[in-house]
């Protein structure tokens, strides 16, 4: 039994959550007894297709259609059917990002598949089929049986480690026969934003709140940010505040994330915050207020005024190098 794998790339380039999934698709056809198959949209050069054998994919499915070349979901959805109706892959595997998520619900629809999102181990398949996931904002773990024939997964990035060792994957193309209907929803523009991690795959962060007091103060967060080769991020009173980007937003109702190191500064630590960054490895909070509810999540505490501590901080993690 094959396991399908959809391998999501920016503008031909793969990210680490494509190979985590790739990785979780491996492990997952091994216990099955099958072959991880990858299925990948749009323009990207047949090497960067064939390296993902590296990682452990038999086989790469492409659907080369340029009209793939920007996510469409019901586009993207029908190729995905066609790939598991071709492939006979009993089990879909997606990360959690933004396209995974608007894609895995939509497939297991489609499929009459059971669904879990957010898985954050490798499924159990001693006397069934079941899936860890984190619920309740990331304050308890579910452990969900999959009874249905096809089954669905999608993973919360940043959780399964990458390891590489296979052999380059043959490719083939997938033909799929797409209706005008399919691209009824049409791509205008995008705005790319360049040279940082994106936060789902970020082993650093460093992120500001309110106690920053403007955005005209976010340069002695650059600064720590780019000594530690980190990301930035923010609060949402910061985002809606417009002080920075809303794609730079983690929390409840922003980014989930699970880094390394995640540095919190000027962030009072309300649950609707937390629910997005407690997952991470260890959390290191910088605030004025040691009354502050952060302080419990964290690991490491600093009490004391963000001004003068963060280009203390700065100039040791540069000496440190």
């Amino acid at each position: 039994m094959s396991v399908l794998v959809f391998v999501d790339h920016t503008q031909g380039s793969f990210k680490k959550n494509a190979f985590e999934a790739i990785n979780y698709a491996v492990k997952t056809a091994e216990q099955i007894g099958g072959d991880a198959i990858a299925v990948v949209m749009g323009a990207v050069n047949e090497s960067e297709l064939t390296a993902l054998g590296t990682y452990g994919a038999k086989q790469v499915l492409h659907v080369s259609d340029a009209r793939l070349n920007h996510f469409n979901t019901k586009a993207y959805t029908k190729a995905i059917i066609a790939a598991v109706n071709q492939t006979g892959a009993q089990v879909v595997v997606f990360s959690a990002n933004n396209n995974g998520k608007s894609l895995a619900p939509m497939v297991a629809a489609k499929l009459k598949a059971g669904l879990v999102t957010g898985a954050v181990a490798y499924p159990d398949t001693n006397g069934g089929f079941k899936v860890k996931k984190s619920v309740f904002s990331g304050k308890a773990f579910a452990h969900v049986s999959i009874t249905s024939d096809k089954k669905v997964i999608s993973l919360t990035p940043n959780t399964f480690a990458v390891t590489e060792g296979g052999s380059p994957a043959a490719v083939s193309a997938l033909a799929v026969d797409f209706s005008d209907a399919d691209f009824s929803a049409k791509f205008i523009s995008e705005d790319v934003v360049k040279g940082e991690v994106p936060l789902s795959e970020a082993e650093r962060v460093v992120s500001g709140g309110r106690g920053l007091k403007g955005p005209e103060n976010w340069g002695i967060l650059e600064d720590l940010a780019k000594a530690m080769n980190a990301t930035l991020a923010c609060s949402r009173p910061v985002a809606d505040a417009h002080w920075r980007p809303h794609h730079e937003h983690v929390g409840q109702t922003g980014g989930t994330i699970r880094p390394n190191l995640y540095v919190a500064v000027g962030i009072s630590g309300a649950i609707q915050h937390l629910a997005g960054v407690n997952s991470s490895k260890t959390i290191v909070v910088i605030n004025k207020d040691p009354e502050a509810p952060f302080f419990k999540a964290a690991d490491y505490g600093i009490v004391g005024d963000a001004f003068e501590i963060l280009p203390k901080l700065t100039e040791a993690v540069n000496k440190s190098k």
